[in-house]
């Protein structure tokens, strides 16, 4: 890959990991702030300006060198929203729908950038600009479906394992809160050894074959 195509390709890529990562934080705070906890909205964390969420590691290093990597998968995080589950009523059930909050949004905005890629392809006018707004359409479709099916895995701390966490008998709760400062290490090996992609892509493309069947 060229010194050209690496940074039209970072031009395309760097809009959607952005606003793919911040916005599902918004979406924590923003579900956890309508079940009675305001932490996240006193600390200015339910705004959708990047700055207030940018993690230098998982937003932008770890994103940028999975791509220049060509690992054939990327992801990233942002700063996680503070969330205070004692003052939710039901701390299990709401810190479940706080959880889930966050891979809807990704599923939400993936069909948004289906819009964005439709629009590209309507700018039959200028090509170098159709093929911009296309290729930043498709990227985003990409990011969000795998940030959508990767965070529902049930492994905590991503939020498939909170999720879990609130719906099963509490020992099974407690098993998981024990695993849980080891969960990223295990994400690392699965990633690794190549059991996440295997896991994942199948649900990715499922996913994407829907969305065309319903935008196409």
């Amino acid at each position: 890959m060229d010194i050209q195509s690496i940074i039209y390709n970072i031009a395309v890529w760097a809009l959607p990991v952005l606003f793919a990562v911040t916005l599902h934080e918004v979406a924590h705070g923003w579900v956890a702030n309508k079940l009675g906890d305001g932490t996240a909205k006193m600390l200015g964390r339910l705004t959708p300006n990047p700055v207030k969420h940018i993690d230098p590691v998982g937003t932008i290093l770890v994103p940028l060198a999975m791509f220049l990597l060509q690992t054939g998968f990327i992801f990233g995080w942002a700063k996680p929203v503070p969330v205070n589950t004692r003052n939710f009523k039901n701390p299990r059930r709401d810190m479940a729908l706080v959880a889930i909050a966050g891979p809807l949004s990704n599923l939400a905005m993936a069909v948004f950038w289906v819009f964005v890629y439709k629009l590209g392809h309507s700018l039959l006018g200028d090509s170098n600009i159709a093929r911009g707004v296309m290729s930043m359409g498709q990227a985003g479709i990409i990011i969000n479906l795998i940030l959508f099916v990767f965070n529902l895995l049930p492994i905590p701390p991503l939020d498939g394992g909170r999720v879990l966490s609130g719906f099963v008998p509490p020992s099974v709760s407690d098993l998981l809160d024990k695993i849980e400062p080891y969960g990223f290490f295990i994400v690392v090996g699965l990633l690794y050894l190549g059991v996440l992609n295997t896991i994942i892509s199948p649900v990715i493309n499922f996913f994407m074959a829907g969305i065309g069947s319903l935008f196409f």
